[in-house]
């Protein structure tokens, strides 16, 4: 694994050394003069992914330049992190980054940390949530950790990376639940869209992910929601119980969030920082996000940094006691 992330992160500075341009290239006022691109470590079809695009085409507007989203999936989201982050960083390279960076550098996946990045906002937070098929034996999440309780290593669940978001909450929620982690084969899968393709194939047996994530399979009938492991029930899905009330104290958000480069000109990141304040404040923001399910939780800057401080010390217990640390 370590020479693995070697090579990707000799793949990236080399990519981010042959970029046209630099810091000083254009003043901040005609920013940008050509194509931005934002990269989601993710699969195309995916949550992260979805809203990526949102973000690509709102900034598209009112930049009036192409924002285009690249794909960068593999090494658990190290790839595509870790092409945003060596990146030149005048502002033509973004990254959506997600929850994975608070974990992949407690597990030996990579180095990368928020420090390596400028932060400009968090657009988003997404609680957890077990799904299974809708002609599943399992009516309530009671009756799947029994089953797994009982059948100890026979139920395959995946939703992500093996250490990513989904596969972390998972584990903590089986923590919580007096459950051993290796209870559970976990798939790893590039993201949710793959692992719900998995699920209805009957590949797998349940799926860790937001509720958002595969909305359209539940509200066709195809899937079953088990559990969301939020505070409170989903307004999105009102008679979707939480972990909490089925006797599992557990909660576990995903977040995401628009970064660039450490050393990125911090007039440019004012300049990108006031113009996602506008789109985050924007009846179609709220609407998108309504009527994908996705709930708004907004940081800026700063404040988005204090909180990847905090989520960076709060999972490192989950890693540890799921025996992912390296």
């Amino acid at each position: 694994m370590k020479k693995y992330v070697a090579l990707i992160l000799a793949f990236c500075l080399v990519g981010s050394a042959c970029q046209p341009g630099g810091p000083g290239s254009g003043s901040v006022e005609s920013y940008p003069t050509r194509t931005v691109s934002i990269i989601c470590p993710w699969a195309p079809g995916g949550g992260t992914d979805q809203i990526a695009r949102f973000w690509a085409n709102a900034l598209e507007r009112e930049f009036g330049r192409p924002f285009v989203v690249v794909n960068r999936t593999g090494g658990s989201g190290a790839v595509g992190h870790t092409a945003g982050a060596t990146a030149r960083p005048d502002g033509y390279t973004l990254t959506m980054i997600t929850f994975e960076l608070s974990t992949m550098h407690r597990m030996g996946i990579s180095p990368l940390t928020f420090e390596d990045f400028s932060c400009i906002l968090q657009i988003n937070g997404d609680a957890a949530a077990i799904l299974v098929r809708a002609d599943s034996p399992w009516k309530s999440l009671g009756d799947l950790l029994d089953h797994i309780r009982q059948n100890p290593g026979a139920v395959k669940m995946s939703g992500t990376a093996t250490g990513a978001a989904w596969d972390l909450a998972r584990a903590g929620l089986q923590q919580a639940a007096g459950i051993p982690v290796e209870s559970v084969v976990w798939v790893p899968t590039k993201g949710a869209a793959p692992s719900v393709v998995e699920l209805l194939g009957g590949h797998i047996d349940a799926v860790c992910c937001s509720v958002p994530e595969a909305a359209a399979q539940i509200e066709a009938g195809q899937l079953r929601v088990l559990a969301v492991m939020s505070e409170q029930r989903l307004e999105s899905f009102p008679d979707v119980p939480t972990a909490k009330e089925q006797g599992v104290d557990w909660v576990a958000v995903g977040w995401r969030g628009l970064a660039a480069p450490k050393n990125t000109p911090v007039e440019l990141i004012d300049r990108l920082v006031a113009t996602c304040r506008e789109i985050a404040d924007s009846d179609e923001y709220r609407e998108f996000m309504e009527k994908t399910g996705y709930a708004i939780e907004v940081r800026l800057k700063d404040e988005f940094r204090e909180f990847l401080a905090e989520q960076d010390a709060l999972w490192k217990q989950v890693v540890e006691a799921a025996g992912y640390d390296q």
